[in-house]
């Protein structure tokens, strides 16, 4: 073979996988449009609700394979926010989230299926407090478009998954505080070819820190 056929087929092969690369429709989480939920019994009075925000994450989704989505992201425990700064801080104390030595949450996923139109099963394993655990989310796919600002590609997802805190160590007043979390995520993303490296790098940084 000559140097400029081999040269040719390296071309070419560098190609197909750009193109490959692109096909994989990667996104960037939207830490400002994103938000994670989270309910509990309160002495069986009612659902205390609280919330979360990501730190960053990436996410691949085709809507034409859905088997080969795939997703990590951290969540920003030392967000934890009750709606009020004394039970917010309580929430944040070492026998509970412990977000002093565990600022992160972690998730990525093992799998995911469809199971309808537009909803499916994501399968994963979440870290929180140092301990890993598997964690399935049913969610649907909202929609997938270009915005009417800076024209970025979006895609919208909404889920829902259901926790033992106890699974994670978190055992404090189990005679006031419900054992089962429900948990419900409402997600943005923008479409960003270098989201994974992007993430790679933040990561790096924040466990330099």
């Amino acid at each position: 073979m000559s140097i400029r056929l081999r040269l040719a087929s390296v071309l070419l092969l560098a190609l197909i996988s750009a193109g490959a690369q692109a096909a994989s429709h990667l996104y960037r989480f939207d830490p400002v449009h994103s938000q994670i939920f989270f309910s509990v019994s309160h002495n069986g009075y009612s659902h205390a609700i609280g919330r979360l925000h990501i730190a960053r994450g990436w996410l691949r989704f085709d809507p034409d394979d859905w088997s080969s989505a795939k997703t990590e992201l951290d969540i920003d425990v030392g967000s934890a926010d009750m709606g009020d700064a004394a039970w917010s801080q309580t929430l944040r104390e070492a026998s509970l989230l412990d977000a002093k030595a565990h600022p992160t949450a972690h998730f990525v996923s093992t799998s995911v299926r469809k199971t309808g139109a537009d909803t499916g099963l994501l399968d994963g394993r979440l870290t929180l407090r140092g301990v890993t655990r598997p964690v399935q989310i049913q969610f649907r796919l909202n929609r997938i478009g270009a915005t009417i600002f800076e024209m970025k590609t979006v895609a919208g997802f909404s889920g829902s998954a259901q926790l033992d805190r106890t699974d994670f160590g978190i055992t404090r007043n189990p005679g006031s505080i419900g054992r089962l979390v429900t948990v419900r995520l409402e997600i943005e993303a923008q479409r960003d070819t270098d989201a994974r490296r992007q993430y790679r790098q933040e990561t790096s940084h924040a466990t330099a820190q």
